[in-house]
């Protein structure tokens, strides 16, 4: 293939929608035709990673092209009004586009900060709509988490850093409406490219969905039907930018990532009634572990890259990938230079334009008391919860993912030089991190606001 002009992106993230709950990786119950077809137009991933199993952390890696800590989001990040959040010193993939001359707009969630020094347009987007919490009621837009905990509920739209009021109107169409006008109104000037991030909070709690989209799984029982209708609508709106970009001629040069932020939530607050019983709509196809778990069930995420101009169709890649590696590929196939920024991703665009193998040797994850580390075929986690808030499993499990992606058989004692050199190369990691998160944080100015919904 040629040399392409600078692309103009899209990058697309979902909200705790689990590795198996795509049709074209699995799902048999429920249909999403628009994000098959961009797969099978580009190249579907099986071995993508997000950087953390909770939203905000892995919201910064994929944004800044760093480790969550690194980037200064470690966990949940709060979403009362004076919340912080990302450091506006800390430079994005928006900061980085708008340096090489991008138009920047960001639509959807943020939950990267609700303080002014957080929000969107000090992070590098000209303009941005949306909410800045960790989730909000799809019809009122209102945060309601916390609550009981004598936290007052508190509305939460805002359009360029007003506050709006669109009551009753489903937020996921919102979305999509403001998507498909922001490439509108880029496609007045093509000859300037432009970023956009698209943050879908579907299918994060609280469960709901337009009746015309319940119509459409008359038959699963009534946490899946949910599911399915909630990722059936971000689905259409795929299906509506993609139709945004032919309809302006911008299809062929525009390069569309996908991807969700963690694995599947089983929190009970999903259900809204009041219940203990843990959700069981989402599903992470077969992996173990969902949304706070270091297994690959809260990480291992659905992932696709489009970019008809670049990228052959049909393609499955089995190489390993990962969130913060978004930053350096989309900027070097921009035109831009990654070696300018402080980052700990790699540029993985080789491997989709010429079946190049992923450059990464290790790749590290932490969580509370968890930490994981990826090398080669071989996954280590230490101290890993399958279910938030019970004790671990295993204090040192390793896995072979060639011939157990579930995770479900623990090698340890049968690889005793392999685990004591794996452990060694994590627990090093996992200090080192600890040690900038202290720096960091009794640094003047630095503190971030914690424990939020995610």
């Amino acid at each position: 293939m040629g040399a392409a002009t600078r692309p103009n992106v899209i990058l697309i993230m979902t909200d705790d929608q689990g590795y198996g709950d795509l049709s074209c990786l699995g799902a048999s119950d429920l249909q999403t035709p628009h994000l098959d077809a961009l797969a099978a137009g580009g190249a579907r991933c099986t071995q993508w990673y997000s950087n953390s199993p909770v939203c905000s952390p892995s919201r910064a890696a994929l944004l800044t092209g760093r480790y969550p800590v690194r980037a200064g989001v470690r966990s949940i990040l709060a979403g009362h009004r004076q919340a912080t959040g990302l450091d506006e010193s800390t430079p994005t993939l928006a900061t980085a586009l708008r340096a090489e001359g991008y138009r920047t707009a960001q639509v959807g969630k943020w939950h990267l900060g609700v303080a002014p020094e957080s929000r969107p347009d000090r992070c590098g987007f000209d303009s941005w709509f949306g909410f800045l919490a960790g989730c909000i009621d799809y019809y009122s837009h209102i945060f309601y988490w916390g609550v009981g905990g004598g936290q007052n509920p508190v509305h939460d739209l805002w359009d360029n850093g007003q506050e709006v009021w669109r009551n009753g109107e489903y937020f996921t169409d919102l979305v999509t409406q403001r998507a498909v006008a922001s490439i509108e109104q880029f496609a007045r000037t093509p000859e300037q490219p432009f970023f956009l991030y698209l943050g879908y909070n579907a299918p994060h709690y609280p469960m709901h969905a337009p009746p015309e989209y319940l119509d459409r799984f008359p038959g699963l029982p009534w946490d899946r039907q949910i599911m399915a209708a909630m990722l059936s609508s971000v689905d259409d709106g795929v299906g509506a930018v993609v139709a945004a970009l032919q309809r302006a001629g911008l299809r062929d040069d525009t390069l569309i990532f996908f991807q969700s932020d963690n694995g599947p939530s089983r929190e009970s607050r999903n259900w809204l009634d009041g219940t203990p019983d843990p959700y069981y709509g989402g599903t992470a196809g077969g992996l173990k572990g969902h949304k706070f778990s270091l297994y690959d069930g809260g990480i291992k995420m659905p992932a696709i890259l489009n970019w008809p101009a670049q990228v052959p169709a049909g393609q499955v890649i089995d190489e390993v990938g990962v969130a913060m590696d978004i930053f350096p590929t989309i900027l070097r196939a921009c035109g831009g230079d990654p070696s300018r920024y402080d980052l700990d991703g790699l540029d993985v665009l080789p491997v989709f334009t010429s079946q190049a193998a992923s450059p990464h040797e290790l790749i590290g994850w932490e969580q509370g008391h968890q930490t994981a580390l990826r090398h080669g075929p071989w996954k280590l986690v230490l101290d890993g919860q399958i279910v938030e808030g019970v004790c671990p499993e295993d204090a040192v499990h390793l896995s072979d993912l060639r011939v157990d992606p579930g995770e479900q058989v623990n090698l340890a004692a049968q690889q005793p030089a392999l685990c004591e050199q794996l452990v060694g190369w994590a627990r090093n990691w996992r200090a080192d991190l600890d040690r900038q998160w202290e720096e960091r944080q009794t640094a003047p100015g630095r503190l971030t606001s914690h424990a939020g919904a995610g």
